[in-house]
């Protein structure tokens, strides 16, 4: 939900600064014109009701909301994005928030809906992020993890760097990989095993796992390439630690409150 505000809100106001006509049609835009958001703050509107929407949702105050929600977030999408530029991790911000709506439209137990939530996550991010290991395959082939590769992401990301501080100064992995590609190819390879292996995350035993193997992937690029895709990240951090066990802990054992009894035919999160 807070990467939803701050992606609609940081949008609207780019589109209503910035943007006067659509290069890129995108998803709707494809058969709708949306360059009415480009004027009288609309945007900025948009953003508003949205926000009310997030908000009537997380009360459970109307239950269609999330499923609005999402509807307007994908205009304020592809109307930001209508120049050529794709943004990581709203997309997966968005399939969140519509996960967020179908669970609320077809389930009515608190139970059910968090289990269609979190195991319809974990299914789209492991199929995400192992089609993406497929397609590298299938772009390049089988040395799509030659350390070579890295150099040349290395040196192109440095313009960037440079272009936008003034300066580059390589980190200690990155001198590594430029003194021996093969130091290049290993952290390739581990990111794509990683990619590859995502699709684990849907067998309960392994999930955890998985998930911090592809956290750990993201946290290579962070200091491989000095890119990060943030929300992605952080989203992957919420995923892969059992954050309910963890409170659970702090609650019972480190404040001292009392230990809740957990019914026998009570369901679990997810199947």
């Amino acid at each position: 939900m807070g990467y939803t505000l701050d992606f609609c809100w940081t949008w609207g106001t780019y589109i209503q600064n910035n943007i006067t006509e659509v290069m890129l049609p995108l998803g709707i835009a494809e058969h709708i014109d949306i360059s009415f958001l480009f004027d009288h703050n609309l945007a900025i509107w948009n953003a508003a009701i949205i926000t009310a929407l997030l908000f009537l949702g997380l009360f459970r105050l109307w239950r269609p909301a999330y499923g609005v929600a999402i509807v307007l977030f994908h205009l304020q999408y592809v109307a930001r994005n209508c120049l050529g530029e794709i943004s990581h991790g709203s997309n997966l911000v968005g399939m969140g928030i519509l996960l967020l709506g179908l669970a609320h439209l077809f389930f009515t137990g608190a139970s059910e809906r968090r289990r269609f939530l979190m195991g319809s996550l974990y299914f789209f991010i492991g199929l995400g992020y192992t089609s993406a290991a497929v397609c590298k395959l299938v772009g390049t082939g089988i040395y799509w993890p030659d350390g070579h590769h890295l150099i040349m992401w290395i040196t192109e990301r440095r313009v960037d760097v440079i272009s936008k501080f003034g300066a580059f100064q390589p980190n200690g992995l990155q001198n590594l990989v430029l003194g021996d590609y093969r130091w290049g190819t290993l952290i390739l390879m581990f990111g794509l095993l990683a990619e590859a292996s995502s699709f684990l995350m849907w067998f309960r035993k392994l999930r955890y796992v998985i998930v911090m193997l592809v956290f750990s992937m993201h946290i290579g690029i962070v200091v491989s390439m000095n890119i990060f895709f943030e929300a992605s990240t952080y989203f992957l951090l919420l995923l892969g630690l059992p954050w309910h066990d963890l409170l659970n802990f702090g609650r019972d054992k480190l404040l001292g409150f009392p230990k809740r009894e957990v019914s026998e035919t009570a369901p679990p999160l997810m199947g």
